[in-house]
């Protein structure tokens, strides 16, 4: 009989990081203890598709050859990680989730997959996706339904459900997402992990992409630390991405360490008068007022008068995607995702004037959450008004009727699509649990390229209020 994976000695990046390189871990340990937690657990979980094993630990025996001379790769030198399968990775297949695309090897790195390699980092495997990144749900029929540890009978949230599974399941130390409407922030809410969407442009992306305005790159973890020194690798200009900001000016991590000065924070109980699960508000409004008390903040509680912008998401998401991939998936409908396909129909009803009346609409409402940063530092809001529904259903059940949307998934994430749409940096980070274990998350959005704030000021919540060490029921 195998045993039993010890989960609670899975070290997260910076701990992988230390370990390493003082020898009292070796790559190939690391590895293979992550093998381990993929083979007892990703068969119910649906975390990864393609696993690298063989490759994974040859790449770890050079690592650890190189550490004993003294010699490091870079500043994740050993650390496996999984990666999203819309990343293209030289080599590697990347089906996007789709059984269209199943035979897909691409010959070239994006710049988030360049960067980890550069940095000495292990790609140990491609971790789910919903088709094409198409939705917030996380079912899918190339890897899975993706499953939260805390419950596997519930969803685990898209569309980067396998890297926080992944995370959460300590199947790796770290994962890389994406999110063009909450997909980084939509899973780690439910499975219990960190995730920032950084400003549009911090971390580059590349192929093009239709949606390329609503598109961030970005990693997964169990901790804020982890994530700050992730972007501190992946961040920087890159050729292939026009939108790409200048390199930063600081050290995301670094800026963790420093004492928080005192904060103005709006806090938003709703937005847009959504009704929030009474189990999602009180343990969000719990861990409002703990802040209140444990960090040199005055929070303010708001109620705004934005206008949802809905209407001006669907319409990029729908036309920019469906047209794009209508014209090179003609005549292969039959093998997509019904809601993907679904998208792909209802992109012929717009036209030019639509798609440029929704990038003006876009404009206004940016103007709006830029101009609350002029009075407050950073925004709170509930990450989801929901808690996690059964994975293999698109949204919840008692949900309302989404009629003919497209985009029916964005009704269940009114708090996350809109700061795609404003660009600003957005981070979910677990605020507690419900009375079931499961696992709520608070959003904490701040101003335009001011990552390195809301990094501080998440890494003073975890210092009050940690969440890192606890395990989902089923690793216990």
């Amino acid at each position: 009989m195998s045993q039993k994976p010890d989960y609670a000695a899975m070290p997260d990046v910076l701990q992988a990081v230390a370990q390493i390189r003082d020898g009292r871990l070796t790559s190939v340990a690391l590895v293979e203890q992550c093998l381990n937690s993929i083979k007892a657990n990703n068969a119910t979980l649906n975390a990864f598709g393609d696993v690298y094993a063989e490759a994974a630990l040859d790449h770890a025996r050079q690592l650890d050859a190189l550490a004993e001379r003294g010699q490091f790769a870079g500043p994740l030198h050993g650390v496996p990680f999984g990666i999203k399968d819309l990343f293209h990775a030289a080599g590697l297949r990347t089906t996007r989730g789709s059984l269209t695309a199943l035979d897909h090897v691409p010959t070239q790195d994006a710049p988030i997959i360049e960067r980890l390699k550069k940095a000495g980092a292990i790609l140990l495997g491609k971790t789910a996706t919903t088709e094409f990144g198409w939705t917030g749900a996380s079912t899918s029929r190339v890897f899975g339904d993706g499953r939260t540890p805390w419950d596997p009978a519930l969803g685990s949230g898209g569309s980067s459900s396998g890297s926080a599974i992944a995370t959460a399941a300590r199947m790796v130390p770290a994962a890389l997402g994406s999110d063009g409407g909450g997909s980084v922030r939509i899973p780690s809410a439910f499975c219990g992990t960190f995730a920032l969407k950084g400003s549009l442009g911090r971390i580059p992306t590349w192929p093009w992409s239709a949606t390329e305005m609503l598109s961030h790159a970005g990693p997964i973890t169990r901790t804020v630390r982890d994530s700050a020194l992730l972007f501190d690798v992946l961040s920087g200009p890159d050729a292939r991405d026009h939108q790409a900001l200048p390199a930063p000016d600081e050290s995301f991590l670094s800026r963790c360490d420093q004492p928080l000065r005192p904060l103005r924070v709006a806090y938003c109980p709703t937005l847009f008068d959504t009704p929030v699960d009474p189990v999602v508000a009180s343990i969000v409004e719990s861990a409002v007022n703990s802040l209140a008390h444990g960090l040199p903040v005055e929070i303010e509680r708001l109620t705004l008068d934005w206008h949802d912008p809905l209407a001006t998401f669907e319409t990029l998401w729908v036309a920019g995607r469906g047209i794009a991939y209508g014209k090179s998936l003609k005549g292969r409908e039959s093998e997509l995702d019904p809601g993907f396909a679904h998208l792909i129909e209802r992109a012929q009803g717009y036209d030019l004037s639509d798609y440029l009346t929704a990038n003006q609409q876009r404009a206004v409402f940016a103007h709006h959450v830029h101009a609350l940063f002029e009075r407050y530092d950073l925004l709170l809001t509930p990450t989801l008004p929901i808690m996690p529904f059964p994975a293999h259903l698109t949204g919840p059940a008692d949900s309302h009727d989404g009629g003919d949307s497209a985009v029916a998934w964005a009704r269940w994430t009114p708090f996350t699509y809109p700061f795609n749409l404003s660009g600003n940096p957005a981070a979910s980070l677990p605020c507690g649990w419900s009375a079931e274990e499961l696992p709520v998350g608070l959003q904490v959005i701040g101003p335009r390229h001011a990552d390195a704030q809301v990094l501080q000021f998440c890494a003073a919540v975890e210092a009050l209020l940690p969440w890192a060490d606890r395990l989902p029921p089923m690793l216990r």
